[in-house]
């Protein structure tokens, strides 16, 4: 729903030059997704106000409400689920006026500390290695029958996109290229409204 990752943004803004690479260490083995997110988390050095500056960076989606809410009078249920931290998440969905189901780590911004992300252990959809497990949630809706569609960027989605069906698979950046290398077909998107369009248009077929 957003043009620009947090993440990206904190790293490119906020952090050290100097800061170890903790991706090295998660690509080998060292370190989980999550445990790597969350130290590139920690390390922010500035204060709360400076690093909520970066959320209107983020672009969310113009007329996300007016997307959010047609795509739900057809009938759709929108879920968020996210490997991110839901303290950021949350104010996003407060500057837009949208009141969503979230599934995301638990998190707190606390100065000197930086954002302090959790593990979500109450959640029914826990993963080790991403917190969230989004697999875990696509396969919660699938086995109530729901007809489920699943739109993601990164690597943390391609089992969960690899679930759904091709017609109701939407990727860009990082998920699209592994899906391309996996020659699995998805449909390809630039803006999270291309997706509510597309399946209100599938809605009245």
């Amino acid at each position: 729903m957003t043009d620009r990752d947090f993440y990206s943004l904190v790293v490119e803004q906020l952090l050290p030059r100097d800061l170890p690479d903790y991706w090295v260490d998660y690509r080998a083995g060292r370190l989980t997704h999550f445990e790597a997110l969350q130290k590139y988390f920690q390390a922010i050095p500035t204060d709360e106000s400076t690093v909520l500056k970066l959320i209107n960076q983020m672009k969310l989606v113009p007329n996300l409400k007016d997307s959010v809410s047609h795509l739900e009078a057809s009938g759709w249920r929108i879920v968020i689920a996210s490997a991110g931290c839901e303290w950021y998440i949350d104010k996003l969905l407060s500057i837009a006026d949208v009141n969503l189901e979230v599934h995301a780590n638990p998190g707190r911004f606390e100065s000197g500390h930086g954002l302090r992300m959790e593990m979500p252990i109450e959640s029914p959809f826990l993963s080790h290695l991403y917190g969230i497990n989004k697999a875990g949630i696509v396969r919660h809706f699938l086995e109530t029958g729901a007809t489920v569609a699943f739109a993601g960027d990164g690597f943390p989605d391609v089992e969960a996109a690899k679930m759904v069906t091709a017609d109701l698979r939407f990727a860009r950046r990082d998920l699209a290229d592994v899906l391309k290398r996996d020659r699995a077909e998805f449909q390809p998107f630039s803006c999270w409204s291309q997706i509510a369009d597309r399946l209100i248009e599938i809605t009245k077929l």
